[in-house]
């Protein structure tokens, strides 16, 4: 037996048996997806993770550091 979900945009319990249910999965409706795809759009939603130490550091000291993958880049000493 196949366990209903809920919509994590307006909570409502849907089945994810039927084709309804499939297509818009995890959403209940397209209108959910696309409300939940605006929310993203518009910043509300963020993926938190750890701030290394020494990261967390540098943006103290310079707050306009910007951090991609394992470097640092930016700042007022570092060259574009």
């Amino acid at each position: 037996m196949i366990k209903p979900h809920n919509c994590p945009v307006c909570e409502k319990t849907f089945n994810t048996s039927d084709e309804a249910g499939k297509s818009h999965f995890p959403f209940c409706s397209q209108r959910c997806r696309q409300v939940d795809l605006f929310r993203w759009s518009e910043g509300r939603y963020a993926v938190v993770e750890d701030i290394d130490p020494m990261v967390a550091e540098f943006l103290r000291d310079d707050p306009n550091i910007t951090v991609q993958g394992e470097g640092i880049e930016g700042g007022q000493d570092s060259e574009p």
